[in-house]
C-alpha cells in the first residue's frame, strides 16, 4: 500500500499561551485531491505553513512524499509547489524574470525554464504585457503568476490557500482544469477554501479544522452519511432526504463542535 502522500501526526503550534493547532492528525492518499475548511482563525493557514516548511511546530511529525520534513526539507521542498497565503512575490520582476528565476531555483535548466514560463504565461493570459512589472499587477493576475510559479517544476504534491480569491470566473475555469489534469497525472493537491462550492466540485476527500482541532475528516460521501444519520426530516425518521451541499456538512460540523449559539444581531438603522 502506497505511503501518505502528506501525514500529519499530533500537529501543534503554540503562539505564546494561544494554542493555534492542536494535535491535528492528517493522512492524505498519493493522488488526492483533499480541501481542508474551517472558519477564520481556526488554524488552516497555520496547518499550511507547518506541512510546508514555512513555519516550524511546537510538537509533532510531518511526512510528505515518505520524508520527514524536519529531517529532510530540502528534499521535501523540491517536489512540493506552494500557493501561500500572501502569495511573496518579487514586486520588481516582471512575470517572465520572476518564472525563470524560480525554475532556476528548483534546478531546472535555462532551456526547459524558458520553455516552461513561455507556455505558463500563455496559459494563464499573463504574456501580453511582457515588460510589466509584478507590482502593477492586479490581485487576480499576482495570483495566476503564483500558481505558475508553484508549478514550473512539476510538483508531486501541490498546496493551495485560497488560489481562486479574486481570479475572474473565466480564469478560475481554466484553473480547475489545469488541477484536474494534475490529479490525473499523479499529484496531490490540498486545497484550503472558503468557496464551498468549489472545493465540493474539486475535491473527493476533506478535513475540517476548528478551534485549531479536526473535527471531520473523511471522503464527501462518508461526512454526508455521518451528517445525515444525525438529521431527521419533518416527520422525524432519521437521515436527510435529498443530497446534502458541502456548506450544509460544514455548518452541522462546526456548528456541533462550536462555544454555545450566539445571538443573531441586527443593526439598527437596517432592521
Amino acid at each position: 500500500m502506497d505511503a501518505p502522500a502528506i501525514f500529519a501526526q499530533n500537529l501543534t503550534r503554540r503562539f505564546g499561551q494561544f494554542t493555534a493547532v492542536n494535535q491535528v492528525m492528517l493522512s492524505v492518499a498519493p493522488r488526492q485531491f483533499f480541501g481542508f475548511l474551517g472558519p477564520n482563525g481556526a488554524g488552516k493557514s497555520t496547518t499550511i505553513k507547518m506541512l510546508t516548511g514555512l513555519l516550524a511546530p511546537t510538537a509533532g511529525e510531518i511526512r510528505i512524499l515518505d520524508h520527514d520534513l524536519a529531517a529532510d526539507p530540502l528534499e521535501v521542498k523540491r517536489q512540493i509547489g506552494v500557493v501561500p497565503e500572501g502569495m511573496a512575490l518579487f514586486g520588481r520582476l516582471t512575470a517572465s524574470e520572476y518564472l525563470r528565476f524560480v525554475g532556476r531555483m528548483y534546478g531546472l535548466d535555462k532551456s526547459t525554464t524558458a520553455l516552461r514560463t513561455e507556455e505558463l504565461l500563455e496559459f494563464m493570459n499573463l504574456a501580453n504585457e511582457p515588460k510589466k512589472l509584478i507590482t502593477d499587477f492586479s490581485h487576480g493576475m499576482q495570483k495566476k503568476l503564483a500558481l505558475a510559479a508553484a508549478v514550473i517544476h512539476g510538483p508531486k504534491v501541490l498546496f493551495l490557500d485560497e488560489p481562486f480569491e479574486g481570479v475572474d470566473a473565466i480564469a478560475a475555469g481554466t484553473l480547475k482544469s489545469m488541477l484536474q489534469g494534475m490529479i490525473h497525472r499523479g499529484a496531490t493537491i490540498f486545497l484550503t477554501s472558503h468557496v464551498l462550492e468549489i472545493v465540493e466540485r474539486l475535491c473527493s476527500h476533506v478535513a475540517i479544522i476548528h478551534q485549531g482541532r479536526i473535527v471531520a475528516d473523511g471522503s464527501l460521501d462518508a461526512l454526508r452519511a455521518g451528517v445525515a444519520s444525525t438529521l431527521t426530516d419533518s416527520d422525524g425518521r432519521a437521515g436527510a432526504q435529498e443530497k446534502l451541499t458541502l456548506e450544509e456538512i460544514f455548518m452541522n460540523v462546526v456548528g456541533e463542535h462550536g462555544s454555545d449559539a450566539e445571538a443573531v444581531q441586527e443593526l439598527s438603522w437596517l432592521s
